[in-house]
């Protein structure tokens, strides 16, 4: 019988679930789409059972269509920072998951009690204070939905990031832990310690009872607990309760947030190895060490993962719009049919006519770090057509890459000649080109899209000796393509010289002063 460990990806647009086996190779479900809301103009929210029900989907798919898979054991990864406020006796949700796209706790994060204190928050848990991270999503649940802060204070309500919710779910309610790398994104958890801050606790008015307790990547989360009762409840089939069947009692040996994971998926085991993950939003993180490592450019640093008593930490640059950007052409502009259709319609002309866009849809991340920039689209004449926009929508997401990657280089102070990649948006050539010559480094894509599962598949199989080392899991990383600069650097540079004035386009049109 062949043995496996059982990834769960729970991200902000599906869940999938993989099976990991000695060989590295990925066998995957079929992905469960997860609807998110749009309440108000920048609010972005997730129905939280509904999460839990396509984690749950996922996994019997992926087990139904193997049923000789014996499981090893269980890894989560999952989309960072979204808060879900649930009740601790029933795990029902108090209000809808709160996502990390979502901006409105803005004006929180302009509060002069937090704002006066940004140093001090930045400097015990790496972070920026914005609406991404999950304290102020709590401190607006607590003010906002009705009943919340009382219970919180009872000690009725628990606050979870997307992991604890589904490892507290998973083992039948009896575990509640979060990993070092999503507790890193609550700004809340003081990354040199690897504790939550009791200054920023009472701050933010959070209280500790309420949050997952603290564990490393690689750690015994606890079994898991198949209800089959609770499961007819949720509407699983019969065959799907049948195959969850098989999941009981088996122990969830790595959580990791899917930035960390992908980092760890990528090998990036060295200090200064980084990778960019291409999804919904782009991620570039650099393993800075294990000694945190701080940003005077509005990078990020967070705890990556953690094994036998060594905690890896990474730095970071979020870009808040990355495939979106290729969802938004497609079903908001209806200017390609599929993703697919990029490729061919930026090759259609010969550049991108002068014309850029800034996809500041909710604000500007690194390192901008402003929530209240919107899109901007410069550069349009009489003889603009559809291919440019697109084109110029398909730039931009390398230009945001290309900004983080200059940060990362002159804060470290280490020159990179190579990055890893991954995610969907891979699939792009045009975009990988580019890439390669705005940064004019070497890039590798791996040979698979899926290195947030087979990064925390790695961590599980480490826990429970399923791989024998870090060595081991680094001799079964596979490449796809490998991407050179095509162009003088000069030449590239001025593509991004003529983007930062479109992104100061955006800064007057929302009233504010240009940057140099």
């Amino acid at each position: 019988m062949n043995e496996y460990i059982l990834a769960v990806d729970q991200g902000t647009t599906s869940t999938k679930a993989f099976l990991l086996g000695r060989d590295g190779e990925l066998i995957r479900s079929c992905p469960v789409p997860t609807t998110q809301h749009f309440p108000a103009p920048g609010y972005v929210e997730h129905d939280a059972s509904e999460i839990y029900v396509s984690v749950l989907k996922a996994m019997a798919d992926v087990l139904i269509n193997n049923p000789g898979a014996k499981i090893n054991g269980v890894a989560i990864t999952n989309q960072r920072e979204t808060t879900i406020a649930f009740e601790k006796e029933t795990g029902r949700p108090y209000f809808n998951a709160i996502v990390w796209q979502c901006r409105r706790t803005a004006d929180i994060c302009r509060r002069p009690e937090f704002v006066s204190r940004a140093k001090e928050i930045a400097r015990i848990t790496g972070l920026k204070l914005d609406p991404y991270f999950s304290a102020t999503k709590m401190r607006w649940i607590m003010e906002n939905v009705p009943g919340t802060e009382k219970a919180a204070l009872s000690g009725e309500l628990l606050f979870g990031t997307v992991d604890g919710y589904l490892v507290y779910m998973l083992t039948g309610k009896k575990v509640f832990a979060s990993d070092y790398s999503n507790c890193s994104r609550t700004l809340l958890f003081d990354i040199t310690k690897l504790d939550y801050s009791d200054e920023l606790l009472e701050l933010f008015g959070i209280p500790r009872k309420t949050l997952a307790d603290p564990l490393p990547s690689c750690s015994d989360y606890g079994t898991v607990v198949i209800d089959n009762e609770e499961l007819i409840e949720l509407g699983l089939s019969s065959d799907e309760i049948k195959a969850l069947g098989r999941l009981s009692g088996i122990h969830i040996n790595a959580v990791a947030g899917d930035q960390a994971a992908a980092l760890f998926g990528q090998c990036c085991f060295e200090k200064g190895a980084a990778k960019t993950t291409y999804g919904t939003g782009c991620f570039t993180l650099m393993n800075v060490g294990e000694q945190p490592q701080f940003s005077d450019n509005g990078l990020l640093t967070s705890a990556a993962w953690s094994i036998g008593g060594k905690t890896v930490y990474a730095l970071e640059g979020s870009v808040f719009q990355g495939g979106s950007i290729i969802t938004w052409l497609k079903d908001a502009m209806g200017l390609i049919g599929k993703p697919s259709d990029c490729d061919p319609i930026c090759n259609s002309v010969e550049d991108n006519g002068g014309v850029y866009l800034v996809p500041a849809f909710s604000g500007l991340g690194a390192p901008y770090w402003d929530p209240d920039l919107r899109g901007v689209i410069t550069g349009l004449t009489g003889g603009t057509g559809r291919a440019h926009i697109v084109r110029a929508a398909i730039e931009s997401i390398a230009y945001q890459v290309t900004e983080l990657v200059d940060l990362m280089m002159h804060d470290t102070g280490i020159i990179s000649t190579h990055m890893k990649v991954d995610g969907g948006v891979c699939a792009s050539d045009f975009l990988m080109q580019l890439q390669a010559d705005l940064l004019g480094v070497t890039i590798t894509r791996a040979s698979s899209d899926e290195m947030t599962a087979f990064g925390v598949g790695s961590l599980a199989g480490l826990t429970s000796g399923f791989y024998g080392s870090q060595t081991e899991v680094e001799g079964l990383y596979r490449s796809s393509r490998v991407y050179k600069p095509a162009r003088a650097s000069a030449e590239a540079r001025k593509l991004l010289e003529e983007y930062k004035r479109a992104v100061n386009a955006s800064i007057c049109v929302s009233g504010k002063e240009t940057k140099s």
